[in-house]
């Protein structure tokens, strides 16, 4: 029987509450916050969901959307689990919408090792097709962990995920993602 990936949440840090309270009472600084602490787990989500040069736009319509309906948001404790929901949702949406999902994406005929000259761009490709292969749990948090530079605890109180649950979805994907390396040429 195939496991689930772990998806538990936990509570929101303290001090986000009266941050999303002065947010919905149309304090710019405070949603700028929001945006500062919550900008590169959104834009994780949308690289796990869309191309790369889509990934900016996912992000700011999230955002947009965050905005307009942060007053529905009934606990500010939800909230890390509720802006991660609308960030897929966004990008699935912009996924559909534009049939641009990076999974869907053919390989290439020739699995060679990375060659020397090889541009970041295409490495970062390259990458970023293995990752695409991917159950969505781990695929999210190991773009947040190795595109967006978050540490296992960032990812925990920014997701609403416990701690361990992150540490379970990196150490699982990172297992799923090796062999698909390894298929690319990667040592």
């Amino acid at each position: 029987m195939t496991e689930r990936p772990s998806t538990e949440t936990s509570r929101a840090p303290p001090d986000l509450a009266p941050l999303i309270a002065a947010a919905r009472a149309g304090g710019r600084d405070a949603f700028g916050e929001i945006h500062r602490r919550f900008a590169a787990v959104v834009h994780g989500i949308a690289l796990a969901h869309v191309a790369p040069s889509d990934a900016e736009d996912v992000t700011q319509e999230t955002f947009v959307k965050v905005h307009r309906t942060l007053a529905t948001l009934r606990d500010p404790a939800a909230f890390p689990a509720w802006i991660c929901r609308i960030a897929r949702n966004v990008a699935l949406d912009y996924a559909r919408r534009d049939r641009r999902r990076p999974a869907e994406a053919p390989l290439p005929d020739d699995r060679a090792a990375p060659a020397a000259g090889t541009s970041d761009d295409e490495l970062r490709e390259r990458a970023l097709r293995a990752l695409s292969q991917l159950p969505e749990a781990y695929r999210e948090t190991l773009m947040l962990r190795l595109a967006e530079g978050l540490s296992g605890p960032e990812i925990a109180a920014r997701t609403g995920l416990t701690p361990e649950s992150v540490r379970v979805n990196l150490c699982r994907g990172m297992a799923m993602l090796r062999p698909l390396l390894r298929e690319e040429g990667w040592q």
